[in-house]
């Protein structure tokens, strides 16, 4: 049986014959299911509710691309179908965050029954009070399995990602209280998809994702390669620039559709993934299916300026848009498990012991 937080701090409180305020720390595992399971979806919350928007439901084919979207309580452990995104088109690898207690939710690409792929331009604005959509100026660069940063509640910062046929090194800027883009300096490193990220105030870091490499004689093809390297960033107060800091060639954050979130003691934290880059079955590009890590790795500044790292086991886990903090638990919504399944659960993991 399934308790929300709120009643198990209420019968403590009871048990305990004091009125005092007891910090419950939230279940650890699956604490709700999702209606039917889904990978590669755009994640975010408001208060203690989860939103997911469209993906890949568990047939794996163009068919199974959808724009359905999902409320999860995480308190009360309960997941439910809310609308769909409104033009009804199925994207994978869209991007969401959160901004004045409304959701954005960046993009995505299409796939049409022969396999080709289109990156979307939309942006759709959730209001979580009414659950409602309203439209946003489309992106100017259209992008997919980007990351999305929001900073000082206003600006989303997109960085990098793939439009249509290539990785683009583009640093995107949404003010939404302009409600108008604007670009700033490129990434800095060589432009990747699939890379994860988060920022902590003023400090940003990019880890992992898959970078093209072009075709050498004799081959024909180009092919795709996991980046390795990190890049630390400070963005200014008005996010009109950022300063880049190469924060290592092999770090061990880097790898490909991982979770990451920033913690509050300015840690970054960075889970599952992959290594061997896929396409959005979960096959690799090289033909193997490609096993999720199951592993959390942290990052650290020191004084100087240099990044230190440290892991500890987790539950394997891949092809996530994004995690969740809440409540001194990381939040995974679906995503595949080691037999390319995709999967159902909200999963709530503890943090790894700080070092």
């Amino acid at each position: 049986m399934r308790f929300s937080i709120s009643l198990l701090t209420a019968l403590t409180s009871l048990l305990l014959g004091c009125t005092a305020t007891i910090l419950i720390r939230p279940p650890h595992g699956v604490i709700a299911t999702l209606p039917v399971p889904i990978s590669n979806a755009a994640i975010a919350r408001v208060g203690d509710t989860a939103y997911v928007f469209a993906g890949l439901h568990a047939g794996k084919t163009w068919r199974d691309v959808t724009a359905d979207a999902y409320a999860c309580d995480l308190a009360g452990g309960v997941c439910r179908a809310i609308a769909p995104l409104p033009d009804g088109e199925g994207r994978l690898a869209a991007n969401a965050v959160t901004l004045g207690e409304k959701i954005y939710i960046f993009g995505g690409y299409r796939v049409a029954k022969d396999g080709t792929e289109k990156s979307t331009p939309e942006v759709w604005v959730f209001d979580p009070k009414d659950e409602t959509y309203t439209r946003a100026p489309d992106m100017p660069v259209p992008v997919d399995d980007a990351v999305v940063l929001g900073f000082v509640d206003r600006y989303a910062v997109l960085i990098s990602g793939w439009h249509d046929t290539d990785n683009v090194a583009d640093v995107q800027v949404l003010d939404t209280r302009e409600n108008r883009w604007f670009a700033i300096n490129a990434y800095p490193g060589a432009p990747v998809f699939g890379h994860a990220g988060a920022i902590s105030g003023d400090h940003l870091l990019i880890c992992g994702g898959v970078k093209v490499v072009p075709p050498v004689p004799p081959q024909k093809r180009r092919h795709f390669v996991l980046s390795e390297s990190c890049w630390a960033g400070r963005i200014s107060e008005n996010a009109q620039n950022i300063i880049w800091t190469k924060a290592g060639d092999t770090a061990p954050g880097a790898a490909y559709r991982r979770a990451a979130v920033a913690l509050s003691d300015g840690d970054f934290l960075f889970y599952g993934g992959a290594l061997n880059p896929y396409n959005y079955d979960g096959i690799g590009y090289d033909g193997e299916p490609s096993m999720p890590l199951a592993r959390m790795d942290v990052a650290r500044f020191d004084a100087d300026g240099n990044l230190h790292w440290w892991q500890d086991n987790a539950p394997s886990g891949m092809d996530y848009r994004g995690g969740i903090l809440w409540h001194g638990a990381l939040i995974t919504i679906g995503g595949m498990d080691e037999t390319q399944t995709v999967m159902d659960a909200v999963y709530a993991m503890p943090l790894p012991p700080r070092q």
